[in-house]
């Protein structure tokens, strides 16, 4: 996060008449008093910028703006910088309080569609004054989008990011929400992954898979070479290459035996877990994982599969993954499984969701299906990462992924010591 460029990043500006809560907001959402607040309208004189990392999103830019009706002596300069922010937003928040509505907020939406930057409107200081139906229905029809939110309520901080976060994988521009590599990144130019593919009764004729053919193409793509193999051949082809590849990568269901054919000092992991990290966000999924340790009998799990397709004798989503949820719990487990655009509303009646690599799926709805899970507090993961929990190597599963590793850690530690640490 610290290494993305300012201009990888979404920006987020932040508009508002004087003393709405705009810097009280910032802090709220980063969790940390980084913008100077006070009862003094103007306090804030310059545009004010923060870097933050908002899973599962990722890199953004806050910039904080000065009040829209400032009165004071230097109030031409500050709104001058504050109309420059036009020019940089790809999504603005628009900071308002119960009840209040004035020819500033107009004047925003109006330069912000003139632009086509999407808005979200920010109900603040909902502590102080509650807003009528009336009004809320007002502003749906204004902006289209609107929270409710006490900036100074640090309590209820999480309900308040949830939702922002649920609002902006709507309104964040196509290329934001951009899928990243699947595994270029993993191998240098010039380097070498070996690929293992089962043939098996679920390998259509005469081809590969999709998630399988994504990565050979992404591989190519960033300069990487490919070598595929079945899981016979994996250790006689180890043996046989010169250098030892970068990377290998295999089917979920063959994470036990390839982890245990290839050396440690080679990163393993598996297509499954390369598409949880490219349509979603990994280290959630990593963190989901953890509440496997934390089911018990007679709870309900939720097989999420983003494609319809004729189950077949031994499916990985109805009949492997609940067989393996059983055997690690040692008792019955109540698995539901819902397929392609199907997704359920009543998320809270689930243990944990255990969700496919979402190769049919865009990234924006992936990213709104965790969002919906986290809303309900149900954990969340994926067939590759929980199959890794299953059978006990998810740590070597994950090591290719640092940041995911240690969300893993954090969790499965936090959970033994009779606590739930929240996703950020």
């Amino acid at each position: 996060m610290d290494t993305t460029p300012k201009g990888n990043r979404l920006h987020i500006g932040l508009f508002g008449r004087t003393n709405v809560g705009k810097s009280s907001l910032m802090n709220l959402l980063l969790g940390q008093d980084l913008a100077i607040t006070s009862p003094v309208a103007g306090t804030t004189t310059d545009v004010v910028e923060k870097a933050a990392e908002l899973l599962p999103i990722g890199p953004v830019l806050f910039l904080d703006t000065a009040g829209l009706n400032d009165t004071s002596t230097l109030a031409e300069q500050r709104l001058k910088k504050t109309a420059k922010i036009y020019e940089r937003a790809d999504v603005i928040l628009l900071v308002t309080e119960p009840e209040v509505w004035t020819a500033f907020e107009d004047d925003v939406l109006a330069k912000a569609a003139e632009k086509r930057i999407p808005v979200v409107a920010v109900m603040n200081k909902i502590d102080l004054a509650k807003p009528s139906s009336t009004f809320i229905e007002r502003l749906k029809k204004k902006c289209g989008r609107v929270i409710e939110v006490a900036g100074t309520d640090l309590s209820g901080r999480d309900g308040y990011v949830n939702a922002l976060k649920a609002q902006l994988i709507e309104a964040a521009p196509d290329d934001i929400i951009q899928n990243p590599t699947l595994a270029g990144d993993l191998v240098r130019p010039g380097g070498l992954a070996v690929l293992v593919v089962p043939i098996d009764l679920q390998a259509p004729k005469g081809r590969l898979i999709l998630p399988q053919v994504q990565t050979i193409r992404d591989l190519l793509d960033n300069d990487a070479a490919a070598v595929v193999v079945k899981e016979r051949e994996l250790s006689p082809m180890l043996a046989n290459l010169k250098e030892p590849p970068e990377i290998v990568i295999c089917d979920s269901q063959a994470i036990l035996k390839v982890t245990a054919d290839v050396p440690a000092s080679i990163k393993t992991t598996t297509f499954s877990i390369l598409f949880a990290r490219q349509k979603g966000d990994l280290a959630a999924a990593a963190q989901g994982a953890a509440a496997i340790d934390d089911l018990k009998p007679g709870d309900r799990v939720l097989i999420a599969e983003a494609c319809s397709h004729h189950a077949l004798e031994d499916d990985i989503g109805r009949v492997k993954i609940p067989r393996w949820l059983r055997q690690y719990v040692g008792a019955e487990i109540k698995a539901d499984v819902f397929a392609g655009r199907d997704y359920p509303e009543n998320l809270s009646e689930y243990k944990l969701v255990i969700h496919c690599g979402a190769c049919m799926l865009n990234r924006r709805e992936m990213l709104s299906r965790i969002q919906k899970a986290r809303e309900a507090g149900v954990p969340i993961t994926n067939f590759g990462v929980a199959i890794s929990m299953l059978q006990g190597v998810i740590k070597r599963a994950l090591e290719p992924f640092p940041a995911a590793l240690t969300a893993f850690e954090r969790q499965l530690n936090a959970r033994k010591a009779g606590g739930k640490q929240g996703l950020a």
